[in-house]
């Protein structure tokens, strides 16, 4: 299994996934992490710029962790069979392994309308 945890400064889980650059993405054998490698995406690649429907570097991947992500990129990672996944855990590592034991804590979606973000508390959007 493939999971994808949006980490803009590559330390902790960052929010607005659609704008989101930096991905660890995440080897699993299901139970436990095999590995772990950082995904570089030029803006263009970033999904809010990107076009659905058209080949992603993002493809493939089963899981995607995030601080926040909007209805519209929901939608989009569903019609991916990506499974998206909003928590309030920082820490990409603990959350990848609570996916995977099950315990992981999950939110609901944000709401965004256009530039003008409503964001939770403590939110941290990747620009």
């Amino acid at each position: 299994m493939k999971i994808a945890v949006t980490s803009q400064n590559r330390k902790t889980i960052t929010g607005h996934a659609g704008k989101c650059r930096k991905f660890w993405i995440y080897q699993t054998d299901g139970r436990q992490i095999v590995s772990k490698t950082l995904l570089e995406l030029a803006l263009a690649q970033s999904f809010h710029e990107s076009h659905a429907g058209a080949a992603h570097p993002l493809d493939g991947i089963d899981a995607m962790i995030s601080g926040g992500a909007g209805q519209g990129l929901i939608r989009r990672l569903n019609a991916m069979d990506i499974l998206s996944l909003v928590t309030p855990e920082t820490d990409p590592d603990s959350a990848v392994a609570a996916f995977l034991d099950g315990t992981l804590q999950v939110g609901q979606a944000e709401h965004h309308e256009g530039h003008g973000e409503h964001h939770r508390d403590g939110h941290t959007c990747c620009h």
